[in-house]
């Protein structure tokens, strides 16, 4: 098992540049592929599907509920449509197309993938900033809900989300990210991936908080702590395993989240721990408040989103754990 000190965490792309890569891999697969835009496809980099494959382009407008709605017809009819816009519109404005067209029916090919999530976005602000879209996403039945860490998780688990039976949100993020896996790194959807081996504590965290667990885990390490690091990638359907076995075993969790804490990962964890081994957890994520603009690195900073934030975090549950 690698340790914390392994991970150079060299920077690569934004996961939306490899969603839009993985998009023109996937039409090159399958010519069932099609792709619905809201008017963002140079943001979301769906700009690279409509150059290769313009007749499977289809170009919505501002205007997501549509966009949705239209994405439930075409995978309604046999195509296998993806959706996409930034993360707060597709969420909030298509949510109710989101739940009546696709949800409800159980329209298993439609697939929405969310750009520009969290507070990375920075000077963009809080009016474009969304901190409630995986609550939002793993509220709707049937839905698969995935936070990618990096360009190669991305990559992978858009391609597996086409062939997966049931509607998925895939959460991407503006920024570049640092890179964490090997090129040849296995995903699955709905099983998670443990990083750094560790007995004291666990750390699990989703999206570009993964990177920072694993930098808090090397200076836990260094203080003699052992923090055991996973990267839950799929919030929805959850890995209840791997979340009962660190729960056993360590006996203290810390969550990680560029996501408000109610609603978040955190919650559906802490729902798997009640169930099965009840320990101790601490939280790191966004408290009950909207960001502000800002560069992304002070926005990090102001709202606890990083490495030190998880290490305080951990030695508050080992303090705790050992009271």
């Amino acid at each position: 098992m690698p340790t914390a000190t392994k991970y150079e965490l060299k920077m690569g792309s934004a996961t939306r540049e490899a969603f839009g890569k993985a998009l023109v891999a996937a039409g090159k697969a399958d010519q069932n592929v099609v792709v619905c835009d809201a008017d963002l496809s140079k943001s979301t980099f769906t700009a690279l599907f409509a150059k290769e494959f313009p007749e499977r382009f289809f170009t919505c407008g501002i205007a997501e509920a549509n966009m949705v709605a239209i994405g439930a017809g075409l995978a309604s009819s046999g195509k296998i449509a993806f959706v996409s816009s930034f993360s707060c519109f597709v969420m909030n404005k298509g949510f109710e197309q989101l739940r009546v067209t696709v949800a409800y029916p159980q329209v298993n090919n439609l697939k929405v993938v969310g750009t520009h999530s969290g507070i990375s976005i920075g000077e963009d602000g809080p009016s474009q900033m969304s901190i409630e879209d995986l609550a939002l996403a793993t509220s709707l039945p049937g839905f698969a809900v995935m936070s990618p860490a990096d360009e190669v998780s991305m990559y992978a688990l858009v391609l597996a989300s086409v062939s997966y039976p049931g509607p998925v949100f895939i959460r991407a993020g503006r920024s570049k990210t640092p890179v964490i896996y090997q090129a040849d790194q296995k995903f699955e959807i709905g099983k998670s991936i443990e990083l750094v081996a560790g007995g004291d504590l666990t750390i699990f965290a989703h999206g570009l908080l993964v990177a920072e667990a694993i930098r808090a885990a090397e200076a836990l390490s260094s203080e003699g702590i052992s923090a055991r690091v996973i990267d839950m990638h799929t919030i929805k359907p959850i890995d209840r395993e791997a979340i009962a076995k660190a729960a056993k075993e360590t006996g203290a969790l810390v969550v990680a989240e560029e996501h408000l804490v109610d609603g978040g990962l955190g919650v559906k964890i802490a729902q798997v721990v009640s169930e099965t081994h009840p320990c101790l957890m601490e939280y790191v994520g966004i408290q009950n408040t909207y960001a502000e603009s800002g560069t992304p690195e002070a926005v990090m900073d102001k709202y606890g989103l990083l490495a030190r934030d998880v290490v305080a975090a951990s030695r508050r549950a080992l303090a705790r754990k050992r009271a």
